[in-house]
């Protein structure tokens, strides 16, 4: 079981930065990637940003040069530096981490935090 907990979402102005924060717990050595996804109203639940347990990442076009994910393993947990924040950026901001067990794949979520970009 794994359990994740965002933080760091809120209002920022066009041109602003967040930076959004989830901390694993639970059976966090058998991740092999975590990830950010977003939601808007009455839109499905996109890929932003993930990372694998050997550091290798993967943006979605919309965020590429703009966000940046990182980890810090001593902490277990996983970043999402937002630069040259858009309104169209506003969503849920979601927290993933996937777990294989044998041939099965599980995927467990965050409560999720807002971010608003708003002038």
């Amino acid at each position: 079981q794994v359990q994740l907990v965002e933080s760091g979402g809120g209002l920022v102005q066009p041109g602003g930065s967040l930076r959004l924060a989830c901390a694993a717990s639970g059976s966090i050595f058998s991740i092999y990637a975590m990830g950010w996804y977003r939601q808007a109203p009455g839109k499905q639940r996109d890929m932003v940003a993930v990372i694998t347990s050997g550091g290798s990442t993967n943006y979605s076009d919309s965020v590429k040069g703009r966000f940046t994910i990182s980890r810090d393993n001593a902490k277990n947990t996983v970043y999402l530096q937002m630069n040259s924040l858009k309104p169209e950026d506003t969503a849920v901001y979601y927290c993933s981490a996937k777990v294989q067990r044998g041939v099965t794949n599980y995927i467990y979520w965050g409560q999720g935090t807002q971010v608003t970009v708003s002038s």
